[in-house]
């Protein structure tokens, strides 16, 4: 079943009209995009995500509120044209979960998981060129291990870049979870492969591109007194999150709603482990 974090801080945040449009710019399976549909009278809510399976899952999860939600495939580049073709100038409120969709998790196929055997795929978007099997494949030693030391925040970013070399061609994702496992062995509960996948995964989506793109977008997609509600889930992405929305207040662009992070409730994270990480960010436009 899925359960979307912290639904209720996120709602609260968003500070939901019932006339109000809405965009949830990481839809996944739907579950926040259905619940500020709920909320909506002739109102609507525009559902985007880059993974045009897991759309199809949301729109099953959320036909009983149909006739208030829109939905969009495609990356945040895309965000201004996808609001442009729905006849939208700027949204009332924007949503975005940054955490990597439990759909794509539980499929092996999708090569995300090390938990699993697959591909090295993770592409959220299975219609563009790049995979996980050509970062490891063809990346030079020391790029890779930059790589994975910046996205991954992995300390030995340099031995398990020299194992991964060396152990070519690597084509599924227990071949690979197995090699850096070998190369830097267990320490605590957390698989030494996590923080390399991690960093593959970030690599093949532009993540982190993505998200500057958003951040920077902010002003054209949400309109005066209009909310902006993040959540993310690592400290890379968090401090992006926090650097983008002070600079958005220093410039008198907007009001911070949220003086430090606010984190799930130890219930919500006793109830539903994945959101044990998150952290919740929020802010008003002026």
């Amino acid at each position: 079943m899925h359960v979307p974090v912290m639904l209720g801080e996120c709602l609260q945040y968003l500070a939901i009209r019932p006339e109000g449009i809405y965009l949830d710019a990481t839809a996944g399976l739907g579950g926040h995009a259905g619940a500020i549909a709920q909320n909506l009278t002739r109102g609507f809510v525009i559902a985007n995500d880059r993974d045009a399976e897991s759309l199809e899952q949301a729109k099953l999860n959320t036909l009983q509120w149909a006739d208030r939600i829109r939905f969009h495939c495609g990356a945040f580049s895309e965000l201004r044209s996808a609001l442009s073709a729905l006849g939208v100038g700027r949204v009332d409120g924007l949503l975005a979960d940054l955490g990597v969709s439990r759909y794509q998790l539980t499929d092996p196929e999708r090569g995300f998981s090390l938990m699993a055997d697959g591909p090295l795929d993770m592409r959220q978007n299975r219609g563009q060129e790049l995979t996980a099997d050509e970062i490891v494949n063809f990346t030079p030693e020391k790029e890779l291990a930059d790589l994975i030391y910046r996205l991954g925040e992995e300390r030995r970013s340099r031995r398990i870049s020299r194992a991964i070399v060396r152990a070519r061609p690597i084509h599924s994702t227990q071949r690979l979870s197995r090699v850096i496992e070998v190369a830097v062995p267990r320490t605590s509960k957390i698989h030494p492969a996590t923080q390399t996948f991690q960093a593959l995964r970030m690599a093949v989506n532009n993540e982190q591109g993505e998200l500057d793109g958003l951040l920077a977008a902010i002003p054209d997609l949400v309109q005066s007194g209009g909310r902006v509600v993040i959540l993310s889930f690592m400290s890379l992405e968090d401090r992006k999150v926090k650097q983008g929305f002070q600079a958005l207040a220093r410039a008198g662009r907007a009001e911070i709603l949220t003086k430090h992070v606010v984190r799930p409730s130890s219930e919500e994270i006793k109830n539903n482990p994945p959101s044990r990480s998150a952290k919740l960010r929020a802010l008003e436009m002026k």
